[in-house]
């Protein structure tokens, strides 16, 4: 009888502890790289915990208010946090032939960006915050969604130029994952293992859709042979994690190798 009374109790610790044991194993996967990533070549842009590797867009120093680094999500304050904003940051390092894969997560009706080719020396900064731009933004509510030309102000657009195609997008407050390639001149967005953007930068057809966009008036936009990779403060909360990237040397064409 007294190893019957003993049932109840091992019954409820095999049902606690597989539970613990999934939440700390989810917990290790974010920002962290699997034994395959790194044979491939991945590293990690942001450790999840620190700073290190990041800077303001406009100073040599990570932005003391208006972002946030918790349980390792990297995320912007929201409108009604009553902070000053941090202003947009970016990467230490530049970046020219690369894969950036980052996580992201919007709140209702916000609006942001991933910017890469970010010319943060020249001109005493003023093009800090300049480049080619993977949209983030509530396409349902937000305004600006709804201007541009065709929807290249879209959720994974190349803003301002380039509407996408083949979106799956998640929501608000919903992990959706970004994708951007650069191999030469060919670039491609992906959002949630779809692409949704293709080009070739540095042509003819590249500068007749520069010259009709709001990038006009920056001589060469887009044609860097490589630049900083920027995540955008637009007052709106954002939210990042699990940001890695590669070092692409093999150029592809046509889903080929050169």
């Amino acid at each position: 009888m007294k190893n019957i009374n003993y049932i109840p109790l091992v019954i409820t610790l095999l049902l606690i502890i597989p539970i613990r044991s999934a939440g700390q194993s989810d917990s290790r996967k974010i920002n962290t790289l699997t034994k395959q990533e790194i044979n491939e070549g991945w590293k990690l842009l942001w450790d999840g915990k620190t700073a290190e590797g990041w800077r303001g867009a406009n100073s040599t120093l990570f932005p003391e208010t208006g972002w946030t680094i918790k349980d390792g999500i990297l995320s912007t304050a929201s409108p009604g946090d009553q902070v000053k904003r941090g202003g947009d940051i970016i990467t230490k390092k530049k970046f020219g032939n690369f894969e950036l894969v980052v996580d992201f997560m919007y709140e209702k009706g916000a609006n942001s960006g991933i910017k890469y080719f970010v010319d943060a020396e020249s001109d005493n900064g003023k093009l800090s915050s300049i480049g080619c731009e993977y949209q983030i933004i509530d396409d349902k509510n937000h305004p600006d969604a709804k201007a541009g030309l065709d929807g290249n102000h879209t959720l994974a657009a190349l803003y301002d130029l380039i509407a996408p195609r083949n979106k799956v997008d998640k929501g608000p407050e919903n992990w959706n994952r970004a994708r951007i390639l650069v191999n030469g001149n060919h670039v491609e967005h992906w959002l949630n293992g779809q692409k949704t953007v293709e080009y070739e930068r540095a042509t003819t057809d590249w500068r007749r859709l520069v010259s009709g966009s709001k990038y006009k008036p920056y001589k060469g936009f887009g044609e860097s042979k490589d630049g900083h990779i920027l995540l955008q403060d637009h007052g709106d909360k954002v939210s990042f994690r699990n940001i890695k990237s590669r070092e692409l040397y093999i150029l592809f064409k046509d889903n080929e190798t050169i």
